[in-house]
């Protein structure tokens, strides 16, 4: 199935000159798990509480002072709208991340998870049940 659906288009927006407090403050006052990092060229990628936990504390660096830029992952994944949700979860895997950014073309659109795409697939499984319930009760 096509991730369309699934795509979150509001997101929590950060700029990378930010200190990963402001960003953890962020993610647990809107109770998520990243934020998109931007600059004035636009996205520059993801900082996750797995960033967070990796490279600030168990880097032994103040949260206060550290700014995003300086431990968030210098590549991300990107994606298609239609892009299935099979390929999104084989791209989950190989680069053990749990969020793919979303652009068409050039422009950001928004993000999706893996609760997306275990979700997404749930509801292809129960179409599918319910389409072998019909052909054979009929």
């Amino acid at each position: 199935m096509k991730i369309t659906s699934k795509i979150e288009r509001m997101v929590a927006i950060i700029d990378e000159n930010m200190t990963t407090l402001e960003a953890a403050e962020l993610m647990r006052e809107k109770y998520i798990g990243s934020v998109v990092v931007t600059s004035n060229s636009g996205v520059k990628g993801m900082f996750t509480e797995r960033d967070l936990m990796l490279h600030v504390v168990g880097g032994k660096k103040d949260p206060a002072t550290t700014k995003i830029k300086d431990v968030m992952p210098a590549d991300f994944v990107k994606v298609k709208p239609d892009e299935q949700s099979e390929r999104c979860l084989d791209l989950m895997k190989a680069h053990r991340c749990r969020h793919l950014l979303v652009f068409d073309g050039d422009e950001f659109v928004g993000l999706v998870s893996l609760r997306d795409m275990v979700a997404l697939m749930l509801e292809e499984k129960e179409e599918l049940i319910s389409r072998l319930k019909e052909y054979i009760t009929s």
